[in-house]
């Protein structure tokens, strides 16, 4: 028999006024989707349908819609939000009234506020926004025939800008799961921004596109790429002790390719040979003992960008705490509208945390600003944790 679902009590929720500043940000979309509210009869409105977004995400408590609607019962969330009870319908209803796009004026917002959290020796911002670029997979419900997957299932991509020095999200577009990431990438490319790209990305086309958008690219490309050597620049003491093997200038492509791109940088560095795992046909193809990162920079150490390759990883860390701590492996709505809008409310969360800690993003402060939500830590023991975090390096 399964457990009676525990009731969320008034006194559970605390630490209201640190949504003091986004949710005057919110205000601003509170008239969204009541263009044919004729009779003026809405009373659930976009501003508060966001912010109880905000509360799902911050109090572990909340598991589903239904405990979603439960929580707009209590006295201090109606008073604080300024909405009333919101009944089951409504909130789904949201998902398809209520404009996703208005959110990403929010988050642009929100961006220029956040300051670096992290730091690259031999790099800084004047030489560009890093900006790591992936997509990733989550599994959808089979009433969402528009997220068809494969002939038995169905699935959504969220395609992910992540800005390393700032340790957030800033933007994400969300796709049925067969769109292509290199597709989607050259649709929204920005100028001013170095894109730090694995190798699924390594298309030469792109790669162009890139530069002529006035960007740069540090992007891994295949183990058994065909270049043809122009230069091969001598190494400093510390490239070799940072374990890079060479730096050359080449043109990039063989005879057949479709595309060619020349006078690009190829810095190879040593890493751990990994063996592809024949048992599952999981885990990629094999790794050699060097990879190789082409980048149109000249004006960079090789070990500098090295290290910005290596702070990819950083993106799928991200997803993991986007999809197992922020709760967004579970969609709360089937429409593509309703998921963008949770999707674009967990960007907003991160950045929150950071705005508030000053700090990267991590699955322990996270936790600590759940407990004090939730009224399991004191404001003094949270201060204390965010002071006990050091900036990274």
């Amino acid at each position: 028999m399964n457990k009676k679902r525990k009731e969320i009590q008034d006194h559970e929720l605390k630490g209201f006024k640190y949504f003091t500043a986004i949710t005057k940000m919110l205000e601003r979309l509170h008239d969204a989707g009541c263009q044919r509210d004729k009779a003026n009869n809405r009373k659930l409105h976009m501003d508060q349908y966001t912010s109880l977004l905000l509360l799902y995400m911050f109090n572990p408590i909340c598991t589903s819609l239904r405990s979603l609607q439960q929580v707009s019962e209590l006295k201090k969330v109606q008073k604080f939000f300024g909405s009333a009870r919101a009944s089951l319908g409504s909130l789904s209803e949201s998902a398809t009234v209520f404009d996703s796009e208005l959110l990403k004026k929010i988050i642009q917002e929100l961006s220029t506020k956040l300051g670096n959290v992290a730091t690259i020796p031999g790099f800084d911002s004047s030489k560009g926004t890093l900006t790591a670029v992936d997509g990733s997979l989550i599994e959808a419900v089979g009433k969402m025939a528009w997220a068809l997957w494969r002939s038995d299932r169905n699935g959504i991509k969220v395609h992910c800008q992540y800005e390393i020095l700032k340790g957030t999200p800033v933007s994400m577009e969300v796709t049925d799961a067969n769109t292509s990431e290199k597709a989607v990438l050259a649709s929204i490319l920005q100028p001013n921004r170095i894109y730090v790209l694995d190798r699924g990305y390594a298309k030469y086309g792109l790669l162009e596109k890139i530069v002529n958008t006035k960007s740069s690219f540090v992007c891994r490309i295949r183990d058994n790429a065909i270049y043809k050597i122009i230069e091969d620049k001598k190494l400093s003491s510390k490239a070799v002790k940072d374990e890079i093997v060479f730096d050359r200038i080449v043109d990039l492509g063989g005879e057949t390719a479709e595309k060619k791109l020349k006078n690009v940088r190829i810095i190879a560095v040593k890493c751990n040979p990994k063996t592809k795992r024949q048992h599952t046909g999981r885990g990629g193809p094999e790794q050699k003992e060097t990879l190789l990162i082409a980048t149109d920079r000249f004006d960079l150490e090789p070990e500098t960008i090295a290290a910005i390759y290596k702070y990819r990883w950083t993106i799928e860390i991200y997803f993991r705490f986007f999809k197992h701590v922020l709760g967004c492996r579970h969609l709360i709505s089937h429409n593509k509208n309703g998921i963008e809008i949770q999707m674009y409310m967990a960007i907003i969360a991160c950045m929150l945390i950071s705005l508030w800690t000053g700090r990267k993003v991590t699955k322990r402060t996270y936790e600590m600003v759940c407990y004090y939500f939730i009224g399991m830590a004191d404001l003094e023991e949270l201060e204390a944790h965010i002071a006990a975090q050091k900036i990274q390096d």
